[in-house]
C-alpha cells in the first residue's frame, strides 16, 4: 500500500495508524514519503519484527513515480476516496479481487493531487462522507479478504496473542523456540 499526502508532525500518528492497520489487515507492506517521521518507520518495522510478517516498509521520494511505476509493471491500483465509487453500492470489491495483478491500495491526506483520480485503476469510497483514511484502509481490506485477514498466522513472530474471553494471554514465540516450550504473561 502506499500513504500520500503526509503531513510531518501533524500526521504522525495517522501515518503510523495507517501501517500498523495496514499490516494486520493484510498488506505485506507499505510504501510512505521520504518526509514521513523516522519513528513511524522504526515504529512499523519493530511491530513487523515482534508480530510477524511479511510487512516490508519503503520509502520514496516519488509516491507519482510508485504509482506509473506499478503500472507500467501490470499492477492495479485501487485509491480509496470518499469521491470514488461507493463500495456498497456496485460489485467493486469482487471486481478488484477477480484481478490476478498485484494490487497498490493507496490513501491520501487532506490534499490528494488530481493525477491520482486520473491514475487509479479503480477510486473506492467506504463511504461519500468526510472519513478517516485509517477506517477506509480497515474496511476495505475486510471486505477484499472476506475477514480471513483477521484469523491470519504471521511468520517469524516473536509475540502472539492467546484469544480468551477473560485474560490477557501473549505467548513468546522467541521464548519458547530458545527453551523449548510456551511461556504465558498475562
Amino acid at each position: 500500500m502506499l500513504r500520500i499526502g503526509h503531513r510531518p508532525v501533524r500526521d504522525h500518528r495517522v501515518t503510523t495508524h495507517v501501517g500498523l492497520v495496514a499490516r494486520a489487515f493484510g498488506a505485506d507492506g507499505i510504501i510512505l514519503e521520504e518526509h514521513v517521521e523516522k519513528s513511524v518507520i522504526e515504529t512499523l518495522l519493530e511491530t513487523a519484527k515482534r508480530w510477524g510478517g511479511p510487512f516490508e516498509v519503503r520509502v520514496t521520494d516519488s509516491p507519482r513515480r510508485e504509482v506509473f511505476t506499478w503500472k507500467k509493471g501490470g499492477g492495479v491500483i485501487v485509491h480509496l476516496t470518499m469521491y470514488g465509487i461507493n463500495i456498497q453500492s456496485s460489485n467493486i470489491v469482487e471486481r478488484i479481487r477477480r484481478r490476478e495483478n498485484p494490487l497498490l491500495i493507496v490513501v491520501g491526506g487532506k490534499k490528494v493531487p488530481r493525477w491520482m483520480y486520473q491514475a487509479a485503476d479503480y477510486n473506492v469510497a467506504i463511504g461519500n462522507q468526510p472519513h478517516s483514511e485509517i477506517a477506509a484502509l480497515a474496511v476495505f481490506l475486510d471486505r477484499l479478504f472476506g475477514g480471513e485477514e483477521l484469523i491470519r498466522e504471521y511468520r517469524n513472530a516473536a509475540i502472539k496473542v492467546i484469544p480468551s474471553p477473560r485474560d490477557k494471554i501473549v505467548r513468546r514465540l522467541d521464548s519458547e523456540k530458545r527453551r523449548g516450550g510456551p511461556s504465558n504473561t498475562g
